[in-house]
């Protein structure tokens, strides 16, 4: 095949962060699957299509075919179970299961996984040794790299490992920063209803504990678990399950719906369907889309470039 066109499933879809990325250098979504009924809705309202539901119950034949698989497969705790009854168990329990199984029933010639950065360094490195290894025992190629949404563009510190895997040999780097970052001038809005704005005693507590007094306008800023509160022209992670004051622009109001969203490098067509306190749940648990877009353009060039060489090989064996 060219890559000029491909077909992909998108594997605990949320929002579809990840879906933007790749149908941004030609990709068409056959299939998705999410198990979040809020994230479901703000999905089908963006894409057209209400994701299938828990992918535990979803079997392979009942997926179409298709050319790469691509997670964001929830960070929940990963246990690594029946370590005594050998290496096929050891992801049994667990969502990544789900993955290796698809992966292993239809065989698609790639894949992209996200999660957060601490899978690297949970059980001591063992659970991302055990991923790894039953990803390359299904003849995968695996790359891996904690990437941050602060070097392709995105005003916010977000780390998160990529792993990606090719079916046949193909030689692939992940993408090199950007130069340029967006501004908070350039995403924050303007005329901002009173309701994001923070209680004056909740502003004078934070502005008191500010590290730098003087810090110029506009910032993002968070609080640490020290309770002190440190500013940045960017923002801290989005967290879906943080308090509402965690992150706060200028110590004096909460991002709106539309600033989240762009935070996460979301377009501004981006429809918004459900309430403040669901959007931010949403953007917490969704991915930096500029990432999933340089990584997308990464993997379609090393695959149209592994096509090339195959071909020109072919030619000079006839």
């Amino acid at each position: 095949m060219n890559w000029s066109s491909f077909t992909f499933i998108d594997l605990f879809a949320g929002i579809g962060g990840i879906r933007l990325g790749f149908e941004s250098v030609g990709g068409k979504c056959v299939f998705s699957s999410e198990f979040d009924e809020d994230a479901c809705k703000t999905y089908e309202a963006n894409f057209g299509e209400h994701p299938s539901g828990d992918i535990t119950k979803i079997n392979s034949c009942d997926i179409p075919d298709f050319d790469i698989l691509l997670g964001g497969f929830p960070c929940q705790a990963f246990s690594i179970i029946g370590k005594q009854e050998g290496f096929n168990n050891e992801t049994c329990g667990t969502l990544f299961f789900e993955i290796e199984r698809i992966l292993k029933d239809k065989s698609p010639k790639a894949f992209m996984l996200e999660n957060v950065r601490n899978l690297t360094a949970h059980d001591n490195g063992n659970t991302f040794k055990v991923i790894i290894n039953h990803l390359t025992a299904l003849g995968y190629s695996v790359y891996s790299k904690v990437l941050n949404a602060l070097d392709y563009g995105c005003p916010q510190k977000r780390e998160r490992i990529i792993i990606v895997g090719f079916k046949d040999n193909v030689l692939f780097s992940f993408p090199q920063p950007f130069e340029k970052r967006k501004p908070l001038s350039e995403i924050l809005e303007q005329n901002v209803s009173e309701k994001y704005y923070v209680k004056p005693a909740i502003r004078d507590s934070r502005l008191v504990r500010l590290k730098d007094k003087n810090y110029p306008k506009p910032y993002i800023s968070h609080e640490n678990i020290g309770g002190s509160i440190t500013p940045h022209p960017y923002s801290a992670a989005l967290r879906a399950g943080a308090s509402a004051n965690y992150i706060l622009i200028n110590d004096e109001r909460r991002p709106t719906e539309r600033e989240m969203l762009r935070i996460q490098g979301f377009p501004d067509t981006f429809k918004i369907v459900l309430p403040y306190s669901k959007i931010k749940h949403q953007c917490g648990n969704s991915v930096a889309v500029p990432v999933m877009k340089a990584v997308a353009k990464q993997m379609l060039s090393a695959l149209k470039m592994y096509e090339q060489n195959i071909n020109e090989n072919e030619q000079r064996a006839s």
